[in-house]
């Protein structure tokens, strides 16, 4: 098709998308030539974007709807069986059908192990293709899980439209993008663009062949510092790489150059200590030029906190994938590389659960929760030193789940966003008037009344003590 007949397709359906769905057959009709309704139907598709058409399943198009996506979100209970057969056909592909087994399942479970040494030592990791497949096995389904809760709280407060524009830096196998994908109603525009230097860019492209029409990927084969966005996006997500850089702070001052004005950044980290105090420290470097939609809420103005700062989310664990099933309980599995015990059906290679540190990053000071400390009204924990053995009043934001580890006591990690050094609300009576501690989610606003300030001298930090004289509600 000439681009003569191209502008005839684009003008007849800019003329249409107001009137009635869009047909190919129709519009065949008015070109000049008749060229196959096929023919336009696929330039339709590569004009989607442009004229904001969806794709309807009896192959008309449609204009994508200016609603917000709904939140209507129940949880992720399992990782898709499609997704998990499409890995399986890479392995195949590359290791043949008994991958699981023999030479190769003893060299991806050996790479998984080192994946795992080399991530807790902090040391750079090279990925060829099979590393990639490796990685896939043990985080694809994970992190397709931990995108979709992060981005539940977004849509929360209707801010993800249902034609978006993403930018991820550092895709990796494409976890995070099959999770936006099932996110998203079947009605919606997606324009993605994925940005990975590795060979995993190569997993990457073969698990987005099974997305649908209207979720439009594009990948960038380079590193976040060689990369230049062309224009704005909506969603400008960093899943678990800015721990792997080597200047994160600049990495993100970067694209936020490249953030619409009413977008979000996401950045998610895994739980564990030195990844989550990272991210936290990157958010704190940035606040000149954004607010904090969540978790991390700061309640009081022109306060910034300066504690540690770990914190992290737990969502409960989905099924085993069968991949990852496989793999773990192979017949094949006798000593590991390391010289250990390699017992079959352990537990090793299996990866389902949930946990990770995230923020989401906004610079039109929209919140999750949009709330202002008062002095009158609440105490401040950066002035908490003031309060030792009182009572008092205060907000803070829950920013874990239970510490107690087992302990008489539950224990939960707060903050207010002025925090100087770590809060702590330790639970040692629980009643109708405060358990909303207990019940409350990660990143949920809290108030209490007559709560205890106490020193903890072991842990360098306060303790909130709520006991049978302590209200606590959620805001």
């Amino acid at each position: 098709m000439n681009e003569d007949q191209r502008e005839q397709v684009r003008s007849n359906a800019l003329y249409l998308r107001d009137v009635r769905p869009i047909d190919p057959d129709e519009i065949a009709e008015y070109i000049e030539g008749q060229p196959h309704p096929a023919v336009v139907r696929q330039v339709l598709r590569e004009q989607s974007l442009n004229l904001g058409l969806v794709e309807r399943d009896d192959g008309t198009f449609e204009p994508v709807s200016e609603d917000p996506v709904s939140p209507d979100f129940p949880g992720v209970e399992s990782f898709p069986e499609p997704y998990g057969r499409k890995l399986e056909d890479l392995l195949v592909g590359e290791f043949g059908l008994g991958w699981p087994d023999g030479e190769s399942g003893d060299e991806l479970r050996g790479t998984i192990r080192r994946l795992k040494e080399d991530y807790f030592a902090q040391n750079p990791v090279a990925y060829d293709y099979r590393v990639a497949l490796a990685y896939a096995i043990y985080h694809l389904p994970d992190y397709y899980a931990v995108a979709q809760y992060v981005l539940s709280e977004l849509v929360e407060r209707g801010l993800l439209s249902r034609k978006l524009r993403v930018l991820d830096v550092g895709a990796g196998v494409g976890g995070p993008a099959l999770g936006l994908h099932d996110f998203y109603p079947d009605d919606s525009l997606v324009e993605y663009h994925a940005v990975e230097p590795s060979d995993a860019v190569d997993v990457f492209a073969s698990m987005m062949e099974e997305t649908r029409e209207n979720f439009h990927t594009t990948t960038h084969r380079a590193t976040a510092e060689e990369f230049s966005p062309d224009s704005e996006y909506d969603l400008v997500l960093f899943a678990n790489v800015l721990s792997e850089v080597d200047d994160p702070e600049t990495i993100v001052r970067k694209y936020l150059d490249y953030l619409a004005d009413d977008g979000a950044m996401v950045a998610i980290a895994p739980a564990d200590k030195n990844a989550s105090i990272g991210l936290r420290e990157v958010e704190r470097r940035v606040a000149d030029r954004t607010t904090v939609y969540s978790p991390t809420l700061r309640l009081w103005p022109d306060a910034e906190p300066s504690d540690r700062g770990w914190s992290f989310d737990v969502k409960p664990d989905f099924e085993i994938p069968a991949f990852q099933r496989r793999l773990d309980e192979s017949d094949g599995r006798d000593e590991s590389d390391d010289g250990g015990a390699d017992e079959r059906g352990d537990g090793e290679f299996v990866n389902v659960d949930v946990q990770y540190s995230h923020v989401i990053l906004r610079t039109d000071r929209t919140r999750r929760r949009e709330f202002t400390a008062e002095r009158s009204r609440s105490a401040k924990m950066a002035e908490m030193e003031r309060h030792v053995t009182e009572r008092v009043n205060l907000v803070a934001v829950k920013l874990s789940h239970s510490l107690s580890d087992g302990g008489r006591n539950e224990v939960f990690k707060v903050g207010d966003g002025s925090e100087e050094v770590s809060h702590f609300a330790v639970l040692t009576k629980e009643t109708a008037l405060n358990r909303a501690l207990r019940e409350a989610e990660y990143g949920g606003l809290l108030s209490f009344e007559e709560v205890l300030v106490l020193w903890n001298e072991d842990e360098n930090a306060y303790n909130l003590v709520v006991d049978e004289k302590t209200v606590v509600d959620r805001l």
